[in-house]
């Protein structure tokens, strides 16, 4: 399930001065046999044990002591993919200053807007990437090289790569852009062409399946923490005042659960894997009637993709990543909760939708040092000749995934979870409503 496919051979000595013996306080070249288990429960190991299987392991990623590209005629290209998210510049540096200064790789080219940036008829061109360029561009959010959404032909793509002589591929991006890549990474293989191509796991939602977590996130709740608290001023300020936030989390909640639980001033949680009614005895508009009436004031903090289910949709739309585009239910709650209470009594509403400014901020410390571990681990994948795999920390290791085994399906919070009953207990809402 987690085999890594390599372009061929490396035969090529690392120009890194690294150790291949312990004890010597030097770090150590990592080797393709070096595997980390990925199910450390005890009952996946007393199983093997039983069975006589060996465990499902992924492999470590690192620097190779022998590498496939020959570093000083070795052309790169980064391209960044999908929705802003905090951190992508700082993987574009780390990209460009690991290829520049650990392998020597001169010539790195950046694709502007997305995948049309791979396309001629688009007239974009290319940006050359320096050290000099790339310095300072981790102070700032957004991506340098600019964003789209939407495939282009894969043949059209590879024609462009290897019209240019790009010989890696790191792509930026969410669940898309990952399919995208893998789907070039086909085409090169048809082929027969000698090209890597590289997956960084970038979306905002924390979504991308079997990885700890996605750079970015942790900026994004640490940046909507005092919105919460902000919020909160707000609804206390009134007699029966209500702040809600929409916060971004199309299908996955992992945004409003963890600003929730690091601002305990939230009431409700409304996330897209919980159903919810509006109405009825145990509703969420009774239910918040009842806060209410105990305290006069509530904070809601709801994912965009929440309460869909509320909605009468005549048609599914999507844009043009294939993603399906929801209703707004921010909007949609503040008036649904202003028609309830017009008849009971009077309430102040106050609607905070902060989605774009926490999305383009600067990734904060956190998420600094995790983008530079993730370029650093992408481009040594990369350089020892490994294509189609994505990087990624799993059970707080850095290791290399097939495309393909982190796109099969979205991650999402598990209702069961520990994570989930600890947002419930920091709230105060009861399981269903």
């Amino acid at each position: 399930m987690f085999q890594i496919e390599n372009l061929g051979e490396a035969i090529i000595k690392s120009p890194l001065q690294l150790s291949t013996v312990r004890g010597d306080n030097i770090f150590n070249f990592v080797d393709d046999s070096d595997q980390l288990v990925y199910d450390l429960s005890l009952d996946t190991y007393t199983q093997c044990l039983e069975n006589q299987t060996e465990p499902r392991c992924l492999e470590k990623a690192g620097p190779r002591q022998q590498i496939y590209f020959e570093p000083k005629d070795t052309t790169a290209a980064i391209v960044t993919c999908g929705g802003l998210c905090p951190g992508i510049n700082n993987v574009i540096r780390g990209v460009v200053m690991a290829l520049h200064y650990f392998y020597g790789v001169k010539r790195i080219l950046g694709i502007p807007y997305g995948y049309e940036g791979l396309n001629p008829e688009k007239g974009h061109g290319f940006i050359e990437l320096t050290p000099e360029k790339v310095k300072d561009i981790h102070q700032f959010g957004g991506t340098i090289l600019g964003s789209s959404r939407g495939a282009q032909e894969d043949s059209v793509m590879v024609d462009t790569m290897v019209d240019n002589n790009i010989n890696l591929l790191f792509a930026i991006g969410g669940d898309g852009t990952l399919k995208g890549v893998d789907a070039i990474g086909e085409e090169i293989k048809k082929r027969g062409l000698d090209i890597a191509v590289v997956g960084i796991p970038k979306t905002i939602d924390n979504d991308i399946d079997i990885i700890d977590k996605s750079f970015g996130f942790e900026t994004s709740f640490d940046i909507a923490s005092p919105i919460l608290r902000d919020a909160h001023n707000e609804a206390n300020g009134a007699y029966n005042g209500i702040s809600i936030v929409k916060l971004m989390g199309r299908d996955s909640g992992f945004i409003a659960a963890s600003a929730a639980l690091a601002m305990p001033v939230v009431n409700f949680v409304l996330i897209p894997e919980l159903n919810f009614n509006l109405y009825g005895e145990n509703g969420f508009l009774e239910t918040l009637k009842k806060r209410l009436e105990a305290k006069h004031h509530a904070v809601i903090v709801v994912a965009e993709g929440a309460g869909q289910h509320l909605f009468e949709k005549e048609e599914i739309r999507k844009d043009a990543s294939g993603n399906v585009q929801h209703d707004d239910i921010g909007i949609f709650l503040r008036d649904k909760i202003k028609e309830y209470f017009r008849e009971i009594y009077p309430v102040t509403i106050k609607y905070i939708d902060p989605s774009y400014i926490v999305r383009s901020a600067a990734a904060n410390s956190g998420d600094s040092v995790f983008c530079s571990g993730l370029a650093y681990q992408a481009v040594h994948g990369a350089m020892a000749g490994k294509t189609k795999f994505v990087v990624g920390r799993v059970n707080n290791k850095f290791v290399y995934l097939p495309i393909s085994a982190v796109t099969s399906k979205r991650k999402k919070i598990d209702l069961e979870s520990e994570f989930w009953f600890a947002v419930l207990q920091s709230t105060g809402q009861p399981f269903l409503m």
